[in-house]
């Protein structure tokens, strides 16, 4: 319980109260309960869409899903996205040390550059007009959408963390990329196996016969995102932190939006 009120705390902005005294090693630990907080948040979204779209027309009803997600986060990884972005946007002096050096300063500054606001800008774009798109599928698919889209995403932060090595020795990334393990890892999974299992369980009637070949195709794909982002991280800033993290979190939804409009419109 301790684990998922610190994942609660740490990714959303639900005021969580915990009179328990913790340490890095509970926050690293808290990475195993990352995909219950998304699915948390992808219940959020389906109600959010049943109770708005009693009162407003469907156009409006996908952004305000939108801001609730946004919201329920407190834009932290919109926030990772626009940083990100800011600074692989910086001019390189030809000089890979001074170049992380100048980019990580990027990172910690509190404002943001145009072009952080252009990454904000095109991911809620790209999310709106996906989630427009998916809402003509079946109600399945858009359901299921709303709810693994978050969750998904959480998923990959903690592939990240495994396999990344932290670009600074301050921030909370450096937490949870020096101590997470394997362990966690194969909850994060599991927990996301069984979602994916009640889910054909209790709707399989609904699902379209190549569901299963999706998901397979759906977890390699993101693994694969996840080992060339930190290859990529890696050469850009030296490691992994929060904000790439955080930008992590908003570029496998849009993927995974993408794969699910992808999959709908060539296989059912």
């Amino acid at each position: 319980m301790k684990t998922l009120l610190i994942a609660f705390q740490f990714l959303t902005i639900i005021p969580v109260r915990s009179s328990i005294a913790i340490n890095e090693e509970d926050i690293a630990k808290s990475s195993s309960a990352f995909v219950i907080v998304g699915i948390f948040q992808g219940i959020l979204l389906i109600v959010t869409d049943y109770i708005s779209g009693s009162a407003f027309h469907p156009d409006l009803v996908t952004g305000i899903i939108l801001l609730v997600l946004v919201l329920s986060n407190g834009g932290l990884h919109l926030d990772g996205l626009a940083d990100t972005f800011d600074a692989i946007a910086a001019k390189s002096t030809g000089n890979i040390d001074i170049d992380r050096e100048k980019r990580l300063s990027i990172m910690k500054d509190s404002a943001i550059g145009p072009i952080g606001v252009i990454a904000i800008v095109f991911s809620l774009a790209l999310k709106y007009l996906s989630l427009k798109n998916l809402s003509h599928f079946s109600t399945f698919t858009y359901y299921s959408s709303l709810l693994l889209m978050p969750a998904l995403s959480k998923w990959t932060m903690v592939i990240s963390m495994l396999y990344g090595k932290p670009s600074r020795e301050d921030g909370l990334g450096r937490i949870f990329i020096n101590r997470i393990g394997i362990k966690e890892i194969a909850i994060s999974t599991l927990i996301l196996l069984l979602l994916l299992m009640l889910l054909q369980v209790f709707f399989g009637r609904y699902t379209p016969n190549s569901q299963y070949a999706f998901y397979a195709v759906l977890f390699l794909t993101m693994y694969f995102f996840c080992r060339v982002w930190i290859v990529f991280s890696n050469r850009k800033f030296g490691g992994l932190n929060g904000d790439t993290l955080g930008a992590i979190n908003e570029i496998t939804e849009i993927i995974f939006l993408l794969m699910v409009l992808i999959w709908s419109r060539l296989f059912t």
